[in-house]
């Protein structure tokens, strides 16, 4: 758990510090989530393995931690984003760093957090995803991504040939629609101020009323456009954990079962450690509730050939990404 809890808690004083006085701290914020990540994932060449049980409260208590964290950090990041106290090159690597650590951590803590059978830790989770104006995952991501996973029921599994910038308002639109959809099917009859949409909608206009109150209608917008990169970031891990994977549908039109198979995976340790093992998708997918720490790498899964947030920057370049992507889709499906 050490390791966990220092890749993902030390970009916390950095973001906070580069926020309120720029400097050193911002561009070491950025190096940390770009260079020194990729420095480590390339170098030092290890595979952690999974935690013993006897660690998974230290796991809940870690996400717990991250995730109230989360909440006065992004204030702060709109506070500096809006003022006048940063230079515009501070500026620009804060937001820059903000929406990474945001996208790749703070999407990865929520993600375990909705997971989690607690109510608290799930509320905690749905939460963190409503400060990113992200909300309606909490309940696309179980009720379909992990039932349509590699289908073409599936909004956010990607398909072979398209590119990432047809993929995200596809994705991001179809999975809002299909979460509303299985929200609607499963709460029939009941109050509409209890739907979980309703919190949704109602807590990000909240949120964009608290930006406003931090930073003036600036603070708003600044807001808007971090969130919307986090949410960019989240989208691009889905992008490149499912890309071109396919389950065989039986002539009844039932999908195979979920294996290992249907996700990307990747070795990497540092990031692995960053993103909280999300990099061992197909675990996760396997085993939906099962802690973090616990995850481990298959031996018959997919594996990239570069870590996840590497593999996510490639895939901004289309053609380069289906160069090196799709033959190995295809061999795959072979």
């Amino acid at each position: 758990m050490i390791l966990f809890s220092l890749a993902t808690l030390l970009p916390v004083p950095l973001l906070a510090l580069g926020a309120v006085s720029g400097g050193w701290c911002t561009a070491l914020a950025l190096v940390y989530l770009t260079g020194l990540t990729f420095t480590l994932d390339t170098l030092i060449k290890i595979v952690t393995p999974p935690v013993p049980e006897s660690e998974f409260p230290a796991a809940n208590g870690l996400s717990v931690v991250l995730a109230v964290l989360h909440f006065p950090l992004l204030g702060l990041i709109v506070f500096g984003l809006a003022g006048d106290t940063l230079s515009t090159v501070a500026k620009i690597a804060l937001f820059l760093a903000a929406g990474m650590y945001f996208g790749q951590v703070g999407n990865s803590n929520a993600h375990e957090l909705i997971h989690r059978g607690a109510r608290h830790l799930h509320q905690l989770g749905k939460w963190v995803y409503i400060s990113l104006l992200f909300g309606h995952h909490t309940s696309a991501h179980p009720l379909v991504h992990h039932r349509f996973v590699a289908t073409d029921m599936d909004p956010n599994t990607s398909r072979l040939g398209e590119t990432y910038y047809a993929y995200l308002p596809r994705a991001w639109i179809g999975s809002f629609k299909a979460g509303l959809k299985a929200e609607n099917a499963r709460r029939k009859g009941q109050p509409l101020w209890t739907h979980p949409y309703a919190h949704y909608i109602g807590g990000a206009v909240l949120m964009i009323a608290i930006a406003a109150v931090i930073g003036g209608l600036k603070g708003a917008a600044i807001y808007v456009l971090l969130a919307g990169y986090a949410q960019s970031q989240l989208m691009l891990s889905d992008y490149v954990q499912h890309y071109g994977l396919t389950r065989k549908i039986d002539e009844n039109g039932k999908p195979e079962p979920v294996g290992a198979k249907h996700s990307w995976n990747s070795p990497h340790w540092f990031s692995s450690a960053l993103m909280l093992n999300a990099p061992r998708h197909s675990d996760h997918h396997a085993h939906p509730s099962r802690e973090y720490p616990a995850l481990d790498l298959p031996v018959d899964g997919p594996m990239l050939p570069r870590s996840l947030p590497t593999m996510a920057t490639l895939a901004l370049f289309p053609s380069r990404w289906f160069k090196v992507m799709n033959p190995r889709v295809r061999r795959l499906r072979a």
